[in-house]
C-alpha cells in the first residue's frame, strides 16, 4: 500500500500525464472560479454576503439554476442577456471569466512542471489564487476606490500560511526559511508603501484651489458645488482628519450668517470661526470666497494593506518591481487621460489596479530578470 501511494504521488507518476490536459484543467477550472469573482466584485463592496442568495437577476431577481450559469458558455449562448427578463448583462461578468481562465492557464504553463517537481501543481494553484485575488482587487477598486479587508488582510494570512506550507514559492530551502521571507515580504511592503503615503501626505496632502474673484461656493448633504464643477465628498475625504479650508467672506446657513471667518470641514466635524457642530445638523451652507484648500491623497490606506499581501505571496524583491512599476503604469495613464480630457490632473485615481498588473508583471517577467541581473 505505502509503495502504491508513493508511485502514485511521485513525480514519475504526474509527468506521465499530458502536460495540456492539465492546461485546459487549470483554465476551466479558473473560469469557474471567476464566475465566482462576479459575485464577489458585486457583492463585496455593498457588505452583501457572496454566499447567500445564490446567484440571481440584478434587475428581475430570477434564481439563475445551473445550467444557466455555465462560465463563459451561458453569457455567449444567451447573447448577455438575462433568460428571463431580457435586460442586457454587462459584457465585464464575460470578461471577469475569461481573464480568470486565462490567468489560471498562464499559472499553469509558468510554475507547472509535474516532470520536474511534484510540488510544481500546488505552487501553480496558489499563484492562480493569487492572480485571482488581483483580478477582485482591481475590478473593486476602480468601481469604489477601495480594496476590501477580506481580500487585503485575508491575502496576508493566506500568502504567510501558504508560504510555510510551500518552500517553493519563494525558492526557499526549508519551510521556516519561506515563512521567514514571505513576513519579511509582507512587512516591507506596508513600511514602504505606508512611509510614501505619509511623506505624500506631508509634501502634495492639500490642493490649494483659486476661484475668480468672490466665488460662491454650495455645501450640499452630498458635495461641494463650485460655478463650474461638483465634488462628492466621497473624493475628498479619505479619513476623519481631512478637511476642506477657506477663508470666507461670507457663510450662510439656513438659520444664521457669518462675515469674514475661516471655516474647517472635516468627516465629522464643522468648525466656523471656533463655533464646532455636526455636519450632519448643517443640510446646507453658502459661502463666498476667493479660495479653497483641498485635501489630496495619492495612496489611501487600502493600497498599504493590498501590497502587504502582495508581499508575502512575491517577497521583497517584488514589493520593490510592483511599487516602480506601478507608478510608472499610473503615471503614464494618468497622463494619457490628461491629455484626453478624460480625467483633471487633481482628480481621484485607483492605484490598487496599477499594483495588480505590477505584480503579474513581476511573476512572469520581472522574476526573471531580476535573476539574471543579481545572479
Amino acid at each position: 500500500m505505502s509503495m502504491g501511494t508513493n508511485a502514485i504521488f511521485s513525480a514519475h507518476t504526474w509527468a506521465a500525464v499530458p502536460f495540456h490536459f492539465w492546461s485546459a484543467c487549470f483554465f476551466v477550472l479558473g473560469c469557474i472560479v471567476g464566475s465566482f469573482l462576479n459575485v464577489c466584485i458585486h457583492r463585496m463592496p455593498l457588505g452583501m454576503s457572496i454566499i447567500m442568495p445564490p446567484s440571481h437577476c440584478p434587475n428581475c431577481k430570477y434564481s439563475i439554476p445551473w445550467y444557466l450559469n455555465i462560465p463563459l458558455v451561458t453569457w455567449l449562448v444567451l447573447r448577455g442577456r438575462c433568460k428571463n427578463c431580457g435586460e442586457p448583462i454587462s459584457v465585464r461578468y464575460f470578461i471577469v471569466e475569461l481573464m480568470t481562465g486565462l490567468a489560471f492557464l498562464g499559472s499553469w504553463l509558468e510554475f507547472g512542471d509535474p516532470a520536474h517537481s511534484i510540488q510544481s501543481m500546488p505552487v501553480a494553484l496558489v499563484f492562480s489564487l493569487f492572480l485571482a485575488g488581483l483580478i477582485v482587487a482591481t475590478f473593486i477598486d476602480f468601481d469604489h476606490f477601495i480594496i476590501p479587508d477580506e481580500i487585503t488582510y485575508g491575502g496576508i494570512v493566506a500568502g504567510l500560511l501558504v508560504s510555510f506550507l510551500l518552500p517553493a514559492m519563494h525558492d526557499a530551502p526549508s519551510h521556516v526559511s519561506s515563512l521567514l521571507r514571505s513576513l519579511w515580504g509582507a512587512a516591507f511592503g506596508a513600511g514602504i508603501v505606508y512611509a510614501i503615503l505619509r511623506l505624500g501626505k506631508l509634501l502634495f496632502g492639500r490642493h490649494r484651489l483659486k476661484l475668480d474673484g468672490q466665488t460662491k461656493i454650495l455645501f450640499s448633504e452630498t458635495s461641494l458645488r463650485l460655478p463650474n464643477k461638483e465634488i462628492s465628498y466621497d473624493e475628498l475625504f479619505y479619513r476623519k482628519s481631512d478637511a476642506i479650508v477657506m477663508r470666507a467672506q461670507t457663510v450662510e446657513l439656513v438659520d444664521r450668517g457669518y462675515k469674514d471667518v475661516t471655516v474647517r470641514l472635516s468627516p465629522v466635524t464643522l468648525d466656523i470661526a471656533g463655533e464646532k457642530m455636526s455636519p450632519d445638523d448643517v443640510p446646507f451652507m453658502e459661502c463666498v470666497s476667493e479660495e479653497l484648500v483641498l485635501p489630496r491623497e495619492a495612496m489611501g490606506l487600502g493600497d498599504v494593506k493590498f501590497m502587504s499581501a502582495i508581499g508575502a505571496f512575491i517577497g521583497w524583491q517584488g514589493v520593490i518591481f510592483s511599487l516602480m512599476v506601478s507608478s510608472m503604469i499610473g503615471a503614464a495613464v494618468g497622463l494619457g487621460l490628461i491629455v484626453m480630457k478624460r480625467r483633471e490632473f487633481s482628480s481621484r485615481m485607483p492605484y490598487g489596479p496599477y499594483i495588480a498588473l505590477a505584480a503579474v508583471i513581476w511573476l512572469f517577467i520581472g522574476k526573471k530578470i531580476f535573476l539574471q541581473i543579481f545572479q
